[in-house]
């Protein structure tokens, strides 16, 4: 069945992205930015004082999404940097296979960057993640899965020429919007020891399925070069 093709083709490829990009580039550069991001909001407090949660939230999700840029440029830059985007484009792989592969070793890579973010934030911004256990865990589930999803899709752009290598970052930010608020509400309100907005993890679900949908559709247009 072509859907058991598609999800083992995509596996394959994940695999293969993450055995290249684990202590590559790419990841050390989002875990050093997002360190560095955090560091440097936390000496904007005064001396003995703790960050709010809201702003802590806010840093957090802020280096989460650079992370994802540079993860992702990473990503899809492994077939540029050896032409082999057309050999992988005239394999007999479904174009949604590659999507999907990109797609699952960028959630990793983001999960891997955030679970050095996430003690940096307690430690340096002077937080505590006071509120119920499963918090912080689904929303980071729920909130990477639509990070991934569009970053996948949108990543192709900025692959081919130089002079497009910063499109990426210029049309993804807007478009993460209503995902980084999610997130940032959701971990305000753990931090604070607050019971969670579960109508924010309703938005995330449904920006999840949302981009998840555009790409099965779009990125083979988008990575092929098709109209």
């Amino acid at each position: 069945p072509r859907g058991g093709r598609v999800l083992s083709r995509a596996w394959v490829i994940a695999l293969k992205d993450l055995r290249l990009s684990v202590g590559g580039q790419g990841l050390v550069q989002a875990v050093l930015l997002g360190l560095l991001l955090i560091f440097l909001f936390s000496l904007s407090r005064p001396a003995g004082e703790p960050v709010p949660p809201q702003s802590a939230a806010a840093i957090f999700w802020l280096a989460s999404a650079f992370g994802l840029v540079l993860v992702v440029n990473d990503l899809f830059s492994l077939e540029e940097a050896n032409g082999a985007r057309l050999g992988l484009l005239s394999a007999p792989v479904p174009p949604q296979s590659v999507w999907l592969g990109k797609a699952v070793a960028g959630f990793c890579l983001l999960l891997l960057s955030q679970a050095v973010f996430l003690p940096a934030s307690v430690v340096f911004l002077g937080q505590d993640l006071a509120g119920p256990g499963w918090v912080a865990p689904v929303t980071l589930l729920a909130a990477d899965l639509g990070l991934v999803a569009l970053g996948a899709l949108l990543g192709a752009l900025s692959q081919g020429q130089a002079a497009r290598e910063s499109l990426l970052s210029v049309i993804l930010f807007p478009l993460l919007l209503p995902v980084l608020l999610g997130g940032i509400k959701l971990f305000a309100q753990a931090f604070a020891g607050q019971e969670p907005e579960t109508a924010w993890l309703g938005i995330l679900g449904a920006f999840d399925a949302l981009f998840a949908g555009a790409g099965l559709i779009l990125f083979p247009f988008v990575y092929t070069g098709e109209e």
